[in-house]
């Protein structure tokens, strides 16, 4: 039987640490309870808000439906070779657990994802990045219950359709199905070390390493992430709030002229990425405070919760982020945080 409460307050369950309200909250710790919930009048009648770790979404009000908070747990070896190690992974598994099992047991492609907050379940959706990685490059497939009946249904790679911040089920499929396990392909040896990303290789020689492993690379990035990320246990926070860019080259020639110091660097389909907190720095956000929310100190794409702050404060602070910095560059920035 699943324990229902009404009124329940989200605060301990989402980064921002908003205080909104769910009118009916649960949590399920099996694939069988969701099946049981799925079958309710509460579940059929109510609006619906999948929630797993909370680390990247902002609640602007009281949530007037059923909150489902999943916590199914576990990891399985399904194959492996000498090569290669195929794991399922249960949705509510936390991600950066994930991570440092497979770096302790010397399996490589996510170590790149250290220290990102939230639970396996919401990697795919959001193809989860970072220093030049994507989880979307490793994932063999994902099974996801459909939410309308129940039927459980396997999505491979291609069917997920991963793109920049982007897939299937955060587009079409959108709040149509629980994600239930993600089968990762990881090397076992011979592993892609990706140290060219931003500061990995800066912060490996000030390491005095000369030859990485997987080990010290998710060293490298727990250590720049602390140093540049606020700890949203202390400080309430969903990692980048907004995504970095994506211009064409004709777009980024033209700015470029007007401000020749542009960092960019190469993206998909032969357009140019621009990092966002640059942007909002160039406006002048970086280290605003606005009552109980701002812009973190060090690092501009942050929007923090200095405690007691609400999400319709966060959400003007980035709308007029946005509008400042469509008034200097002529660039529209995107959230990368689910708003609600």
């Amino acid at each position: 039987m699943i324990a229902l409460k009404e009124n329940s307050s989200l605060k301990a369950f989402n980064t921002f640490g908003i205080d909104a309200k769910a009118k009916y909250f649960c949590t399920i710790e099996t694939e069988d309870q969701l099946h049981e919930l799925i079958n309710t009048d509460l579940f059929k009648n109510e609006k619906r808000l999948l929630l797993g770790g909370g680390s990247n979404i902002l609640l602007t009000k009281d949530f007037d439906g059923l909150v489902i908070r999943n916590t199914v747990k576990g990891i399985e070896k399904v194959s492996e070779s000498d090569e290669h190690i195929h794991l399922r992974v249960c949705s509510g598994e936390v991600w950066h657990a994930l991570v440092m099992h497979c770096v302790k047991n010397n399996w490589g492609g996510i170590e790149n994802l250290s220290l990102i907050p939230g639970t396996v379940g919401a990697a795919p959706i959001q193809n989860i990045g970072a220093y030049g990685v994507e989880v979307g490059e490793v994932i063999e497939n994902v099974n996801a219950i459909r939410l309308s009946d129940g039927m459980m249904k396997t999505f491979s790679k291609d069917e997920c359709r991963f793109g920049y911040r982007e897939s299937v089920f955060k587009s079409e499929l959108k709040e149509k199905f629980f994600i239930s396990s993600v089968t990762l392909r990881l090397t076992k040896k011979n592993h892609q070390l990706n140290i060219h990303y931003g500061a990995i290789n800066d912060t490996l020689m000030k390491m005095n390493i000369t030859q990485p492993t997987i080990q010290s690379v998710s060293d490298a990035v727990i250590k720049i992430r602390q140093e540049k990320l606020p700890d949203y246990t202390l400080v309430g926070n969903a990692g980048s709030f907004f995504k970095n860019t994506e211009i064409t080259a004709q777009q980024f020639h033209q700015l470029q002229m007007r401000h020749p110091a542009m960092p960019h660097y190469p993206a998909a389909n032969q357009q140019v990425k621009i990092p966002s907190a640059w942007l909002i720095e160039q406006c002048g956000w970086k280290g605003k405070k606005i009552n109980h929310v701002g812009v973190h100190a060090s690092q501009a794409l942050v929007l923090v919760n200095f405690g007691e702050g609400k999400g319709e404060e966060i959400l003007s602070l980035a709308t007029k982020i946005i509008a400042s910095v469509q008034e200097k560059f002529s660039i529209t920035l995107t959230p990368e945080v689910n708003i609600f």
